[in-house]
């Protein structure tokens, strides 16, 4: 089956924080960081049900190298980014903000 990529608006917001401050220490590394997600995208769209459910309907992919997790959902040929998280944070606070996004 081949899927399409879709991410809600605040996805963006959430890879320019993680961008500026991987960049804040040590330049280049926010560049790392984005080429890392980007490549975790692709192999979402290989496999997207490779992932495991653990919110809900929201799957989780961890990125290499990085403390973050992607946050998505598979709703027929469709994968749909709801957010990029640090790792650390509050499983409470994550599932929170991931009830409040809306799909585009």
């Amino acid at each position: 089956m081949t899927y399409t990529l879709g991410f809600v608006p605040e996805t963006e917001q959430d890879l320019l924080s993680g961008y500026t401050w991987y960049e804040a220490k040590s330049p280049g590394l926010g560049g790392e960081f984005l080429r890392m997600f980007y490549a975790q995208a692709g192999e979402i769209i290989r496999n997207p049900r490779l992932y495991p459910i653990v919110h809900g309907r929201f799957r989780r992919c961890l990125l290499r190298r990085f403390p973050y997790s992607v946050y998505f959902t598979v709703e027929n040929n469709r994968i749909i980014v709801f957010g990029i998280f640090r790792c650390a944070r509050d499983p409470r606070m994550i599932r929170g903000q991931l009830g409040d996004r809306r799909k585009p």
